[in-house]
């Protein structure tokens, strides 16, 4: 049924790419943007746990790969089997405790093991294939997390806090230079050990960053209800207003729980 089914969904898109205007002058280039937007949808409706726009949002993300595999096609690039074949061939490699006799005695062996396969594969390095473009905290977080599977690391989470202190000092103190590189730096050194910090919490920092944004939204949102609703601007009221509604929009349950 699930076979029937894909070779369905892949046909509409070849025959879109052959029969639509716009298809068919999208390349892989025009639409990577649109492919990195899909993916933040997914992690938007896993973040409000709405299944029904999960499944939505995962068969537009499904769309992409079809698409940019069709287009990759017609240039004689991969097809769709080489696809398949290459991300089958990959995980059989990559988990020798399920399809071989490689022992583990957790989920951190796991990764450990699947860093090392990786330089057996012919990786210069641990942190190669960490994309440049994914947003600064998640790949400080990545870069951090692969490190530690082979053993660079702390091992003290309490040594990882003393460092966020370290640099947070030395942040203060560069606030006295003249030069924005150096507060740069210093304020780059200060998040990177933040999340360093949140990987021994075994928090995302993406996530709760993300988190954090999403009940700043709705508590500023609930400050311009408040001024809107007493027949005032925002650019009218007072600090001193406006600190009073925030202090109210904590109490709603329905965003602070958020």
């Amino acid at each position: 049924m699930i076979g029937n089914k894909f070779e369905e969904f892949v046909d509409i898109v070849k025959r879109l790419r052959k029969e639509c205007p716009w298809d068919k002058e999208q390349t892989n280039d025009s639409i990577k943007s649109a492919t990195i937007e899909e993916a933040y949808e997914v992690v938007e409706a896993i973040d409000h746990k709405n299944f029904d726009e999960l499944k939505k949002e995962l068969g537009d993300l499904l769309l992409h790969v079809i698409f940019h595999t069709t287009i990759a096609e017609e240039s004689n690039h991969f097809k769709l089997d080489d696809v398949i074949e290459s991300i089958q061939e990959k995980l059989i490699r990559r988990h020798p405790h399920v399809f071989g006799n490689t022992e583990v005695t957790g989920a951190d062996h796991v990764k450990k093991n699947w860093e090392t396969i990786k330089l057996k594969e012919g990786r210069k390095s641990v942190v190669d294939g960490v994309p440049k473009n994914l947003p600064a905290l998640q790949r400080a977080h990545r870069l951090q997390d692969k490190a530690s599977k082979v053993g660079f690391d702390w091992e003290k989470k309490e040594d990882v806090w003393k460092k966020v202190i370290e640099e947070i000092e030395e942040m203060h103190m560069s606030e006295r230079e003249e030069t924005k590189e150096q507060l740069e730096n210093e304020i780059g050194d200060v998040f990177f050990a933040l999340v360093n910090y949140s990987r021994f919490l075994r928090v995302n920092p993406e996530d709760a960053l993300r988190k954090t944004n999403e009940k700043f939204i709705k508590r500023f949102n609930y400050v311009e209800k408040k001024i809107a609703e007493s027949g005032k601007k925002l650019t009218e009221s007072n600090l001193k207003e406006t600190d009073e509604y925030w202090e109210e929009s904590k109490k709603d349950s329905s965003i602070s729980s958020e």
